[in-house]
């Protein structure tokens, strides 16, 4: 059982501006191959799905990130520096007005939490940029009740949905499913779980 668990974990190498570059050429010529598809990635795998859909935007139907790497331009898990310099991602990524060197992207963190143990969220500076290439995405940012994400995922959403990219940002346990932690597809209620996602896709991606 250990085994067949292992064998679906993510390779990465040490750089992950390397490992982005890598999954996103990649995911782009597979998209390039098999056509339009809906984007479902998890934890790390955020990263890539937000880059795909930037190298292809019009071969993404829907873009869902189950705890997607956050929050944007903080790197909370290596508190001795910071990270995603370009708000989502470590490399690249196509804004409007046009962004050549992130350290033009203008931040400010918000006054306070948007509720008691929640992360205060860095967004944009007005007018903010717009991610040009996702907003015709539709997006979803899903959350679970006992995962370290639920402290900030929200500020993930909130930038997405300033940068003009419509954001759903959904915790399971307003939709009445409790207790989960960042694994959920291997979870017992896992197939709740793929419901809801399902659910949504039917009513978003055309």
């Amino acid at each position: 059982m250990f085994d067949a668990f292992y064998a679906t974990q993510v390779e990465a190498l040490v750089s992950l501006e390397e490992t982005e570059k890598a999954n996103q050429a990649a995911g782009a010529a597979l998209l390039d191959k098999i056509g339009p598809a809906i984007l479902i990635t998890h934890s790390q795998a955020g990263y890539f799905s937000w880059l795909i859909a930037d190298a292809r935007p019009k071969l993404v139907k829907g873009n869902i990130a189950i705890e997607p790497p956050g929050p944007p331009i903080e790197n909370v898990l290596f508190a001795a520096g910071k990270g995603r310099a370009w708000g989502l991602t470590n490399i690249p990524i196509t804004y409007d007005p046009p962004l050549t060197d992130p350290i033009d992207l203008a931040v400010v963190k918000e006054d306070k939490a948007d509720g008691p143990d929640l992360s205060i969220c860095w967004m944009q500076k007005s007018p903010a940029r717009q991610l040009v290439n996702l907003k015709d995405i539709p997006t979803m940012i899903l959350v679970s009740e006992a995962s370290y994400h639920a402290v900030f995922d929200h500020c993930t959403a909130k930038w997405m949905n300033q940068a003009g990219v419509k954001t759903d940002f959904i915790r399971l346990e307003d939709r009445g499913i409790t207790g989960n932690g960042h694994m959920v597809m291997i979870e017992k209620n896992s197939l709740e779980i793929a419901k809801l996602l399902d659910d949504w896709m039917q009513k978003n991606v055309k």
